[in-house]
């Protein structure tokens, strides 16, 4: 399967490891590149802020595709809050600009290196993803079958929410040195 990332940084590089190792083709661009063709699933590896000019500049290109959120809205000049609405997500707002994609948030609740390493301690790296098409959700799955990640079906996109929530608590927790960035949230399944 073809995947395209945006942001080649250590988030963008460690997913893209675990598609490259599950057998698919992985083209990744950053701002100063603009790709003619777009994968059947495209990962916005970028800042919050970002999301928006991405899905205006290629909202034609994106119809129908499967994009995933990876984004943490964190208010950076606080570090004590998310700055979307609380009913609501970065994933949500996503879906809402871009109404004819497939929006699945994903990887958000992860650190680089337990994406690296296929381990948070010595349990297995889950991802969890939200989203309302499970056609869309099965095909994100499945493209990720044969890496080192256990992906768990986290419900509708109403649950990007929590996910969030959830990825500010262990940023939090690994910026004032409780966990390591090489540690945080593991599941037993």
């Amino acid at each position: 399967m073809e995947i395209t990332i945006f942001g080649k940084g250590n988030m963008g590089s460690a997913i893209g490891k675990n598609f490259e190792e599950a057998g698919n083709n992985v083209k990744y661009y950053d701002s100063e590149t603009h790709p003619d063709h777009l994968g059947e699933i495209v990962i916005l590896a970028v800042p919050y802020p970002a999301l928006k000019k991405i899905a205006q500049t290629y909202h034609d290109q994106l119809r129908d595709k499967i994009v995933v959120d990876i984004t943490n809205p964190v208010n950076f000049d606080t570090f004590d809050s998310l700055v979307v609405p609380a009913d609501s997500s970065t994933a949500q707002e996503l879906q809402m600009l871009l109404p004819e994609s497939k929006v699945l948030k994903a990887f958000n609740t992860n650190f680089a290196a337990t994406l690296q390493t296929g381990k948070v301690g010595n349990t297995q790296t889950i991802v969890l993803v939200a989203g309302d098409d499970e056609n869309a959700k099965t095909t994100f799955m499945d493209a990720l079958s044969e890496s080192p990640l256990a992906i768990m079906n986290a419900g509708k996109l109403k649950r990007a929410r929590e996910l969030e929530a959830t990825g500010f608590l262990q940023m939090t927790l690994a910026s004032s040195e409780q966990i390591t960035w090489n540690g945080g949230f593991g599941v037993n399944h």
